[in-house]
């Protein structure tokens, strides 16, 4: 084995094998299928067709590369635990018990050879520090983020509104601006808000609504996703000695694989502290 590759090198050549090409063939024959439908080159029920042929290539494409990165990734990364767990946060692959893991195409030599690979989840990780990460890092909500969505919110405000002043629709015209004005004004609110949302260092972690709990309270850190398509949303949680902390950070200054780089990186500051007393 040649362990030289880095996870995030290996997540980003899966995301080059297989989530962009998923995407382009999608996108692909859907603007095939839309532009021959509009010339009138193919029937109505073309249409429905089309969708279904994109689907089924994807998941093809998908299930076939899949296994070729895994057996790539598997073989030449060295902290196989980060790379499945950023692999699974990421949508590359799918959790063991998920039905569509399953669906995944193999031959007989690379079952032969996963299996092989599996023994290298007998061993742990290798912790590898970042020196460019500084001793603490303190999250807040994000101002561009939370100054976009207002000014979206302002314009479903304007909408509404519009819709009043002109007749169109005053119920329509009721409900989106009432919209904009309460989630404008949180949104104002989150982006003006200096008050530190997660703290986090070798110590341990605080969040707003979560006293400060050192590394050995703290249980199965993980950012995790719920959802699918626009409605995901992405949550800090932990189990701690009084209960579980399960954190919505989509408005912070951070992401998914920022903030579970950070969990992995302070956690190892602090074991390899203890160790080294």
């Amino acid at each position: 084995m040649n362990e030289t590759v880095t996870v995030d090198e290996a997540i980003s050549k899966g995301h080059r094998m297989i989530t962009y090409p998923v995407l382009a063939i999608t996108i692909g024959i859907f603007g095939i299928t839309f532009y021959l439908g509009s010339q009138k080159f193919i029937p109505a029920w073309g249409f429905p067709v089309g969708f279904i042929f994109a689907m089924v290539v994807s998941w093809l494409w998908w299930n076939f590369m899949i296994t070729k990165w895994r057996i790539w990734a598997f073989d030449n990364v060295r902290n196989i635990h980060e790379l499945k767990k950023r692999a699974i946060q990421e949508k590359l692959i799918c959790s063991d018990n998920s039905i569509f893991g399953k669906t995944e195409i193999r031959t007989t030599k690379e079952v032969e050879k996963l299996n092989t690979l599996s023994n290298k989840f007998n061993q742990e990780d290798v912790f590898q520090d970042d020196l460019t990460v500084a001793d603490e890092t303190i999250i807040y909500y994000s101002k561009s983020k939370n100054f976009v969505e207002m000014a979206i919110m302002l314009g479903c405000l304007g909408v509404g509104i519009y819709s009043i002043l002109i007749g169109e629709s005053y119920i329509v015209g009721s409900i989106l601006s009432i919209i904009g004005i309460f989630f404008g004004y949180k949104k104002y609110k989150d982006a003006t808000n200096t008050e530190p949302q997660i703290i986090i260092n070798e110590r341990g972690i605080k969040t707003r609504s979560t006293d400060f709990y050192s590394w050995n309270e703290i249980e199965n850190e993980d950012v995790i996703s719920k959802g699918s398509g626009k409605n995901i949303r992405y949550y800090l949680s932990y189990y701690h000695p009084d209960g579980t902390e399960h954190l919505l950070i989509d408005d912070y200054n951070t992401d998914i694989r920022s903030l579970n780089k950070l969990l992995i990186l302070y956690r190892g500051r602090s074991k390899k502290t203890i160790s080294n007393r």
